[in-house]
C-alpha cells in the first residue's frame, strides 16, 4: 500500500469516526420510559410521535403497559427510568421500601360513572344491588370509586356486584346489557355517550378532582442522572402544551394509538376516531405541574388507601414527592 492509499484510508477512517460520533451525540441520552396505555397518558404518545423527547436531547425507548401495578415493577427493578402512571402506585411501593419519587403531574382524574337509561338508576345510591363494570382491584380508579364515590352515597364494596374488567370489555358489557353501569375513562366514556342510551350520574373530575397520572422516577436516576430527570419532565411539559394549542393535530396523532379500529358506528352514522379523540381531549385536564391543592388531595387519598387496607402504614408525602425540576421549569418559563 503506497502513501497516497494509506492517507486516503486514514482520512476515510477519520470521517467515519466523526460521523459515528455525531450520530451518537444526535441520539441523545438514553431514556427508558413506560406508560399505561390509556388516554390519561396521551402526553407520552404525543411526546414520542411528535419528537418531543428527542427535542429535549433524549433517546427515548417508550414501552406501553396494561396497568400501573405492572409498570411500577419495571421502575422498582431498574428496567425503566421513568413511568407515567397513577400516583397511588408510588405510595404503595414506597410503603414497602421502594425508592420512588413523583416529579410532576400529567393528568387530573377523569372517570365517569354512567348507567343504561333503561335501568332506572338516577344516582350513585341507586347502584345498590346492581352490577358495575370497573377496573382492577387496587387500581387508582378502584380506590377512588370505593373510597370516595360509593362512600359518599353510603355504599361499600358489599353493596353491589363488581365486574372487574378492561374498559373495552366494560363498554361492550354495557352495550349488551350484561351490566347496569360502568366506571369509564376516555375515550370509552365518549364512545358510550355517542353510541348508547346512557346517563352520567357522577364524574370524578367535576365532583372530586385529584391528580391521577403522574411522572415517577427511581431515586437512583435522580442521584445519578438529574439532568435526564429534568429533560424527561420538560418533554412531558412540551407535549401537554402542544395538546392544548394544537388539539386537531393532537387528535390525529392519538387516533391510531387509542382507536386503531377506526371510526365509531352509531345510530346516526360513523363518528371518526379523530372526533372521538377531540372530545376526549376536551373532557380531560392535562397539566405537568402539581399544585398545593393536588398535594393536599394526594394526602387525602393516601389516608383513604389506609382505610381500605391497601396501605399498612403512613407514607409521608414529602418522602415520595420531589418537585425540584418542576420548580426549575416554572422559573425558566417566566
Amino acid at each position: 500500500m503506497n502513501r497516497k492509499q494509506t492517507a486516503t484510508l486514514l482520512v476515510f477512517g477519520l470521517v467515519l469516526w466523526l460521523g459515528l460520533g455525531t450520530s451518537r451525540a444526535a441520539a441523545g441520552e438514553a431514556l427508558r420510559a413506560g406508560y399505561v396505555h390509556v388516554f390519561d397518558d396521551a402526553p407520552v404518545v404525543i411526546a414520542r410521535d411528535k419528537g418531543f423527547f428527542a427535542a429535549q436531547g433524549l433517546d427515548a425507548t417508550v414501552t406501553a403497559f396494561t396497568s400501573g401495578p405492572t409498570l411500577v415493577k419495571g421502575l422498582v427493578t431498574g428496567q425503566l427510568d421513568i413511568g407515567i402512571l397513577g400516583f397511588t402506585n408510588a405510595i404503595t411501593w414506597s410503603a414497602q421500601g421502594a425508592d420512588l419519587k413523583i416529579i410532576g403531574k400529567v393528568q387530573d382524574g377523569y372517570h365517569a360513572l354512567i348507567t343504561r337509561k333503561d335501568r332506572g338508576i338516577n344516582s350513585v345510591a341507586d347502584l345498590k344491588n346492581r352490577s358495575l363494570a370497573t377496573q382492577a382491584v387496587g387500581s387508582t380508579a378502584d380506590i377512588v370509586l370505593k373510597g370516595v364515590v360509593l362512600k359518599k352515597a353510603g355504599l361499600n364494596d358489599q353493596s353491589l356486584q363488581f365486574v372487574y374488567t378492561s374498559p373495552a370489555t366494560a363498554l361492550a358489557s354495557l352495550r349488551a346489557g350484561r351490566v347496569d353501569a360502568a366506571f369509564l375513562f376516555e375515550p370509552y366514556d365518549s364512545m358510550a355517550r355517542l353510541s348508547l342510551p346512557v346517563t352520567e350520574i357522577y364524574e370524578v373530575g367535576k365532583s372530586w378532582p385529584f391528580p391521577c397520572m403522574v411522572a415517577i422516577v427511581p431515586g437512583k436516576l435522580i442521584s445519578e442522572k438529574p439532568a435526564v430527570v429534568k429533560k424527561a419532565l420538560a418533554s412531558i411539559k412540551q407535549s401537554i402544551e402542544f395538546m392544548k394549542t394544537n388539539p386537531a393535530e393532537a387528535s390525529r396523532v392519538l387516533a391510531p394509538a387509542f382507536m386503531p379500529e377506526g371510526g365509531l358506528t352509531t345510530d346516526s352514522g360513523t363518528v371518526s376516531a379523530e372526533e372521538v379523540m377531540r372530545r376526549s381531549l376536551t373532557t380531560n385536564t392535562f397539566d405537568w405541574r402539581l399544585s398545593p391543592a393536588d398535594l393536599k388531595r394526594m394526602e387525602e387519598l393516601s389516608g383513604i388507601m389506609k382505610e381500605l387496607g391497601i396501605l399498612k402504614k403512613d407514607v409521608p408525602l414529602s418522602s415520595v414527592v420531589d418537585l425540584r425540576w418542576q420548580k426549575e421549569l416554572e422559573r425558566s418559563a417566566r
